[in-house]
């Protein structure tokens, strides 16, 4: 059986701190996390999916790669709550389609993130393809918004240790997530509510879908904003979880 590293990153003061726990940590710990397949070596490029904070920060992130109609609710909600601080990733060939969709989110104040290009896995291509389809997308997002985006979610949120290192070679942090309103599924409201308030945590990174899929999301992205603000919640941006963090490496079967 082959064993991988898996990064996130926890605030700390002293790197040495990371080196020492690294150094005696016995073992393999197993992290049971759902859908999580990104990976690497200590020595490698790390991803990102929460930071274990003290904080009560979390950040919003929405998948976007096709359809027109969800995107505008969803992104009225989060004005009327106030929130302008939300990174989506966006599939470049929907963006190239939906160019002035792409500058609302922006002059909304959100973060735009890369969501590949073709919206296929990566995991399936060989290494020229992939990088080929990272700086299209790039190219594109940045012709958009004016902006290089440094955040890259892979299409189907599918990757490995190959990946993460090509990602790297392009100036890109891949960004996973650690709590998933699985709103691709249409389970309802009050199922979406339930499955983000009863595993968010500090620093976590919240999933959530603006395809035109998503038949239910604008309707609990509300009553969910609400509920973790009543819980005493902040949202923050992907980029101020990672600000003042530090990696320490855990180890994943």
């Amino acid at each position: 059986m082959k064993f991988i590293w898996v990064f996130h990153a926890k605030h700390i003061k002293q790197f040495s701190i990371i080196i020492l726990a690294a150094f005696f940590a016995a073992g393999l710990i197993y992290v049971e996390r759902s859908q999580l397949t990104v990976f690497s070596t200590p020595e490698g490029p790390q991803a990102f999916y929460r930071a274990e904070i003290d904080t009560n920060q979390i950040a919003l992130t929405f998948n976007l790669s096709w359809g027109e109609q969800r995107i505008g609710p969803i992104l009225d909600v989060l004005e009327q709550r106030e929130i302008s601080n939300a990174t989506f990733f966006v599939s470049a060939s929907w963006a190239e389609t939906y160019p002035d969709l792409v500058k609302n989110i922006k002059e909304r104040g959100h973060s735009i993130g890369n969501h590949g290009y073709q919206y296929k896995s990566y995991t399936n291509w060989e290494d020229e393809k992939i990088k080929r389809d990272l700086r299209l997308s790039q190219q594109l997002l940045s012709d958009l918004t004016g902006q290089k985006t440094t955040l890259l979610r892979p299409p189907n949120g599918d990757f490995d240790k190959r990946v993460l290192k090509l990602a790297e070679g392009e100036g890109l942090n891949i960004i996973h997530w650690s709590v998933d309103s699985r709103d691709y599924e249409n389970p309802g409201v009050d199922a979406i509510v339930t499955n983000v308030m009863s595993k968010t945590t500090p620093g976590d990174v919240l999933l959530f879908h603006a395809s035109d899929s998503v038949k239910q999301t604008h309707k609990a992205l509300p009553i969910i904003i609400d509920q973790l603000r009543d819980k005493g919640f902040d949202f923050s941006t992907v980029d101020e979880l990672m600000a003042s963090t530090q990696t320490k490496t855990e180890e994943i079967k």
